[in-house]
């Protein structure tokens, strides 16, 4: 069971550094804040989601492995805000069938498919808070726990 979480989250991890490397690319040859070829169409909020997509993926993909829970909760809610935030660009300039739309959509699909298969995502967030630790730390004896 763990064994497919830790697959689940290496290919969540790749893809997310691919993105990296891309927004990373087009940062260096056209500059932060780039408009990807829309021109006057583009707000400026959208350039700087995607400035920010260059340091929130490869966050996520180290979260994967880190902090797994939220790693899932950061890589669900970027790809998911990608895909709604570039859908809108695609839906105004008719690119249904363009490679980075198809792919991000891909991944979305993934990432919604796989996540709840993975055993920490089925498990709720705990709180980590220092009485929860030395509570599940500290083993009860008998007699405690029968006060208790």
């Amino acid at each position: 069971m763990h064994r497919r979480a830790l697959v689940i989250r290496a290919f969540f991890a790749l893809w997310l550094l691919a993105a990296t490397f891309n927004h990373a690319r087009a940062i260096a040859a056209h500059g932060l804040l780039w408009d990807y070829g829309y021109g006057s169409d583009i707000v400026f909020v959208s350039k700087l989601f995607w400035a920010a997509l260059t340091l929130l993926d490869p966050l996520a993909a180290l979260l994967l492995f880190v902090r797994p829970r939220a790693g899932l909760a950061l890589t669900v809610a970027i790809i998911v805000c990608d895909v709604l935030h570039n859908g809108w660009y695609v839906a105004r300039h008719g690119q249904w069938l363009a490679t980075f739309f198809v792919s991000q959509l891909a991944f979305c699909v993934a990432v919604l498919a796989l996540t709840p298969l993975t055993p920490l995502a089925a498990r709720p967030f705990r709180s980590r808070g220092p009485s929860a630790a030395l509570k599940s730390d500290v083993p009860k004896s008998r007699a405690t726990a029968r006060q208790g």
